[in-house]
């Protein structure tokens, strides 16, 4: 399924899986290097700062409860990719800026499958960080095709997708329609 997407235009893939052990981190991790290193398309792990520097990925990406920032960019130097969850508090994305940040993220911007829980960021958020940080700015959390313009327009610089392209039936496809936004 990750290869169909990198072969529709997927621009970087992120893994992330909150209840695997550490073994079968360690493999799909790697399976999923080997893969993004073949499409030339960077990749970041989710959460585990430990995976990330044992399997050499290109970046790591944090919540604000997981591992401190800071700390990771240390520990992984200038050249990885780090991202921060900012959800919906613009401060957070200052700080994440200060602490070394290669990206920020936003979301829940429309009602998540994945995460039904999670907290709304306004669309009006992305206009206001743009005025307060330099950092490429990610919107997540229910971008389907048919509402990710609304999010590009609003000022994001990428999407963080997951249920519009893995269910859908055609993968490659879907996943270059998300491309052609950017391109156009």
């Amino acid at each position: 399924m990750v290869q169909q997407a990198l072969e529709g235009g997927a621009s970087l893939v992120q893994y992330r899986n909150k209840f695997a052990d550490k073994q079968l981190l360690l493999r799909q991790a790697t399976a999923l290097l080997v893969l993004c290193r073949h499409f030339n398309v960077p990749l970041i792990i989710n959460d585990h700062l430990d995976l990330c520097a044992q399997i050499n990925a290109d970046g790591l990406h944090v919540g604000a409860s997981d591992c401190d920032l800071g700390a990771a960019r240390r520990l992984l130097g200038p050249d990885k990719i780090i991202g921060a969850s900012c959800y919906n508090w613009l401060d957070l994305a200052v700080q994440a800026e200060a602490a070394g940040a290669s990206y920020v993220a936003f979301g829940a911007c429309f009602p998540s499958e994945t995460k039904p829980n999670a907290v709304h960021a306004p669309l009006s958020l992305f206009t206001e960080a743009r005025q307060k940080i330099g950092l490429p700015l990610v919107g997540i959390g229910g971008i389907h095709i048919d509402n990710a313009a609304q999010v590009i327009a609003a000022g994001a610089d990428a999407l963080a997708v997951i249920t519009d392209i893995f269910y859908d039936d055609d993968i490659r496809h879907i996943t270059q329609r998300y491309t052609q936004l950017f391109q156009a």
